[in-house]
């Protein structure tokens, strides 16, 4: 399950806030593109940071799995916003593995270790026997899938999303 999700983690990682479009790459992940006017987006983030103690909770619960923060990384032309995982929190302060190859920042690639300014969270997760926690980003994502494009998002996500 885990090595899964981190491929759906990937699918759907990146998030920038240039301008409104789906972007598919040859044998890389789609990324989401949308404004920094999209209201459903917005209210996500702001709910993710909201909730981020339900994070942290996450974090101690030896039933959780694949926790991971989206984090908003700044670029010349906007944000982009991509999933850091293999959390750990020390000192009041989060770390982790970014999850795949940026498309518009340069300073980072797949698997380096970054240091998460809380203010920069825009969205948390966790599994717990498939469910998903947090993930509100991820649910805009999907409510603005085509039904055919939703039905292969739950079948290859393998989560269960209320």
């Amino acid at each position: 399950m885990k090595s899964k999700f981190v491929l759906f983690l990937i699918t759907i990682s990146l998030l920038s806030c240039k301008e409104s479009n789906k972007i598919e790459r040859e044998n890389q992940p789609t990324i989401y593109s949308l404004t920094n006017e999209d209201k459903d987006m917005n209210a996500a983030i702001e709910k993710a940071n909201q909730t981020l103690a339900d994070f942290n909770k996450g974090l101690s619960n030896p039933k959780a799995e694949a926790q991971a923060l989206k984090v908003k990384f700044p670029y010349s032309d906007g944000n982009e916003h991509m999933w850091v995982g293999n959390i750990e929190f020390k000192d009041g302060k989060y770390s982790g593995i970014l999850n795949n190859d940026p498309e518009y920042v340069t300073e980072y690639k797949s698997g380096d270790k970054v240091v998460i300014d809380p203010s920069k969270i825009s969205d948390w997760m966790y599994l717990e026997n498939g469910k998903l926690f947090g993930g509100y980003t991820i649910r805009v994502l999907r409510d603005q899938m085509s039904e055919e494009e939703r039905k292969q998002f739950d079948e290859e996500s393998g989560m269960q999303i209320d």
